[in-house]
């Protein structure tokens, strides 16, 4: 079989590996635009058995990557100055660059070079069984066929940005000054850095004048507000795109991780949904004779896993777009208010895992 992956990102390393290493005589093909070691973003962060789902099928990339790991348990949530600590809920991350190379070697075991700063065309397309849209929210791939997609943009705006600080937890950090309100998700995601990920309303970043600030005047207005240096790579104000497809696949086109759908970064699953649906595709291609019947039992298989954590991500995302509503709060009842925000962790189940918080 000859497949054609477009996108080095998780979802397409992640795929060209496993398909590779349970067929070696297959051909597979992993084109990627940008160059490599070129990335947006710092971190990307897992909950703390986020991937369980490695050690069973694939021990060896389990054990590569969950050392590279930092790890810890808690939340931090602060609000008007006071930190409110919810245990019990353990989380990881690990720096995206970090990941992507540990995810290059694994392909490469397998025989796997990906083609940096090659975009994919439709030529390309041309001789090949499958193609793989692995390429983001903004694919190439998805334009050559009716997936049925819809992208609505929420109206929060948000920049991600890095800093040498260190945090002892996953931290929410929310602020108002003259302008409005500000939040800030943190976590470390090496011994040396923290993910720094900056969020405010439309209204906040209308009166703050962003609109006509530079990189440079932008940073050094949030560095004041959070009071912590920040480092900038690409760093651009960005409104939150809910992408979804009513379609995952057409003929022998297949869509996988942000191309397939998003789901709102305050809850960390975007790179674990990525490499599930990964495993999800390997599985369905090993288990069928045909790509119609294989692309077929992928999308019945993973869509109701999909949609149940995309509607967590769903009620996360609104939960911010009104967050400085919330703020109104005293900070206990605050903390209350975000970590009930997704529904999937109710007061009992909250009592069970973080004691120290419920019985506070």
């Amino acid at each position: 079989m000859r497949i054609l992956v477009a996108g080095a990102g998780p979802a397409g390393l992640y795929f060209s590996y496993l398909v590779k290493r349970r067929n070696p005589g297959w051909q597979v093909r992993v084109l990627e635009q940008n160059a490599a070691g070129s990335t947006f973003g710092f971190g990307v962060v897992f909950s703390d058995r986020a991937l369980e789902f490695l050690r069973a099928d694939d021990p060896q990339t389990y054990e590569l990557i969950t050392p590279a790991m930092e790890s810890w348990t808690g939340i931090t949530v602060v609000h008007r100055g006071t930190p409110v600590v919810i245990d019990g809920i353990g989380f990881a991350a690990i720096g995206r660059l970090s990941l992507l190379e540990l995810l290059r070697q694994r392909a490469a075991s397998v025989g796997v070079l990906p083609e940096y700063e090659r975009a994919v065309t439709e030529e390309d397309f041309r001789g090949q069984d499958l193609v793989v849209a692995a390429d983001g929210v903004n694919s190439f791939v998805r334009r050559y066929a009716d997936f049925g997609t819809t992208i609505e943009h929420l109206t929060n705006n948000f920049a991600w940005y890095g800093t040498s600080k260190l945090f002892d937890t996953l931290t929410q950090t929310f602020v108002e000054n003259e302008h409005g309100s500000f939040n800030a998700h943190h976590y470390r995601h090496s011994p040396r850095m923290s993910t720094f990920v900056v969020e405010c309303d439309a209204a906040t970043w209308q009166h703050a004048g962003f609109a006509s600030m530079g990189e440079q005047a932008t940073l050094a207005y949030l560095e004041k507000v959070f009071e912590t240096h920040l480092v900038s790579n690409k760093s651009v104000w960005r409104n939150f795109p809910n992408l979804r497809n009513r379609r995952w696949s057409q003929g022998n086109l297949v869509l996988i991780g942000d191309a397939q759908r998003t789901a709102h970064f305050s809850i960390g699953s975007g790179t674990r949904l990525a490499m599930e649906d990964a495993i999800a595709l390997d599985k369905a291609l090993s288990e069928h004779s045909s790509v119609a019947e294989s692309l077929a039992s992928f999308e019945a298989a993973r869509r109701p896993i999909v949609e149940k954590l995309v509607a967590a991500a769903d009620a996360s995302g609104q939960w911010y777009e009104r967050f400085a509503g919330h703020m109104r709060l005293a900070p206990r009842e605050f903390a209350w208010s975000y970590i009930q925000r997704s529904g999937r962790i109710d007061p009992e189940r909250l009592r069970r895992i973080a004691p120290k918080f419920v019985d506070g």
